[in-house]
């Protein structure tokens, strides 16, 4: 029997309060119908006794205490599910943007996601390429793995989200497996929502990429639902249709802040930074929906990524993001000053799970040297120009002199690479050996000696073109 309810109690911000209710549950979908025959949703975040506290997702805005009829529908916020979705553009609930119609679909699920065993877990093998060196050879991306972006106000992570969109793959040209992407953007400005969807267009990688994008005049309760979607759609397309999924969340700090907002508004006693203290079941729920399950032919791979406040990594929203998560990248200002893309600092950036999914058999039986030995002689490059700053560069003895031609390479060449640029694991590795070339063999101390043997080849450096090339063979 359908019941509504007439009017309401009070109206705070997105959230509205209903009285004399019963049967209310938490996380249950409500309708509400305004004068007009609009139609609003919204979702039960309080229940007690006959009193729920309901948060609308499109706003408060035209709703009344005296003329707003209330439907509670009995269930969870659900969204329809298909193939048909790829290629498709939504906002931050679901509903189309690309005026292609809605989803027509028998199967709905609930957006919260449902439990899973961790036994029924598989451990995270192979590597997803972005065909950008600093992530592919330094801190690779495992499939199944979460590995979040630390980035700061004014660093181009837009940019470099849209280059993983245009160029990941599964790394194995010959493999018939299926890759697709969900990408899901909350808070943004019209002008970045607008870059993300051309870019795509353009570069053609819409036909397998789904989009939700919540905008920043969109209403703030609408962020907090945007990335449950967008993983319950990617867990249908890796589980049930067998796809690897490679999901993009940008821009988390938007997502906490509207949590912080939220809490607020219910009267919440507020945590550290005033967010709230279930911030970091909150971030659990939502990065733990990566991984692969056995007997799965799919799996889900999750690339969230943050602002901090104030380039400030302690800040709670990168320091809890960061015990979840598998590792992380971080952008560095300094590089960006210094006109590198993408600004990938790469000491304080790591992937704990790259271990697994590299070498011999995934990709190529050197990467793991090759990437501690990179580790090592950039540290090496830091100490260099510590002790230049104080001496002067001529002071330097000749190792030092070349580690600071080394590093100097390395950022530019390595690091750094045009936006547009799609390099393949041998391109990435063959660079580092390179670079690597640049030093004395005996300074390669983090590599097998039958891999240095192979692979390594004396490089020098050409002032006048600010080249490296590869010594002439004696």
């Amino acid at each position: 029997m359908l019941i509504e309810y007439l009017g309401l109690s009070n109206i705070n911000g997105p959230l509205v309060v209903l009285e004399g209710v019963e049967g209310a549950a938490y996380n249950e979908v409500v309708e509400f119908t305004v004068e007009g025959g609009q139609k609003k949703l919204g979702q039960i975040v309080s229940a007690y006794k006959d009193k729920a506290v309901i948060q609308v997702f499109e706003g408060t805005d035209g709703l009344s205490l005296s003329n707003t009829r209330v439907h509670l529908t009995g269930r969870p916020m659900k969204i329809a599910l298909s193939k048909e979705m790829l290629g498709r553009t939504f906002n931050g609930i679901g509903e189309p943007l690309d005026h292609l119609g809605p989803i027509y679909s028998d199967l709905k699920r609930d957006v919260n996601g449902l439990p899973l065993n961790p036994v029924e877990r598989v451990y995270p093998r192979n590597y997803i390429r972005t065909g950008i060196s600093a992530i592919d050879g330094l801190t690779t991306l495992i499939r199944g793995q979460k590995l979040p972006v630390f980035s700061g106000n004014g660093l181009p992570h837009d940019r470099l989200a849209a280059q993983i969109v245009q160029q990941a793959s599964l790394g194995d040209a010959e493999s018939d497996e299926k890759f697709g992407i969900v990408f899901a953007a909350m808070g943004v400005k019209y002008d970045v929502a607008d870059f993300f969807r051309r870019t795509f267009q353009e570069s053609g990688a819409s036909d397998h990429v789904v989009m939700f994008m919540n905008l920043a005049n969109d209403p703030v309760i609408e962020r907090l639902i945007t990335p449950k979607i967008a993983l319950t759609t990617a867990e249908y397309l890796a589980f049930d249709c067998g796809m690897h999924i490679l999901v993009i969340l940008t821009d988390m700090t938007s997502f906490c802040e509207a949590l912080r907002e939220v809490s607020s508004s219910k009267g919440e006693i507020p945590s550290r930074k005033g967010y709230p203290g279930y911030l970091y079941s909150e971030l659990a729920t939502i990065y733990e929906r990566a991984g692969i399950v056995k007997d799965g032919s799919g799996s889900v791979t999750q690339i969230p990524i943050l602002t901090m406040p104030n380039d400030d990594i302690t800040h709670p929203i990168p320091d809890l993001t960061g015990y979840i998560t598998e590792g992380q990248i971080v952008l560095d200002r300094d590089l960006f000053g210094q006109s590198v893309y993408p600004p990938i600092s790469v000491l304080p950036s790591l992937s704990r799970l790259m271990k697994d999914g590299i070498g011999e058999g995934y990709t190529r039986e050197d990467h793991q040297d090759v990437a501690n030995q990179l580790f090592s002689c950039y540290a090496r490059v830091g100490e260099a120009r510590n002790l230049a700053s104080v001496i002067g560069e001529d002071e330097l003895s000749t190792i030092d002199k070349q580690y600071l031609i080394f590093g100097r390479q390395f950022e530019k060449q390595f690091i750094g690479q045009r936006p547009d640029e799609n390099r393949t694991i041998e391109q990435t590795l063959d660079l580092g050996w390179k670079l690597l070339g640049l030093l004395p063999k005996g300074e390669l101390d983090r590599v097998n000696t039958k891999i240095l043997d192979k692979y390594y080849r004396p490089s020098v450096y050409d002032a006048k073109t600010d080249t490296v090339n590869e010594a002439d063979p004696v």
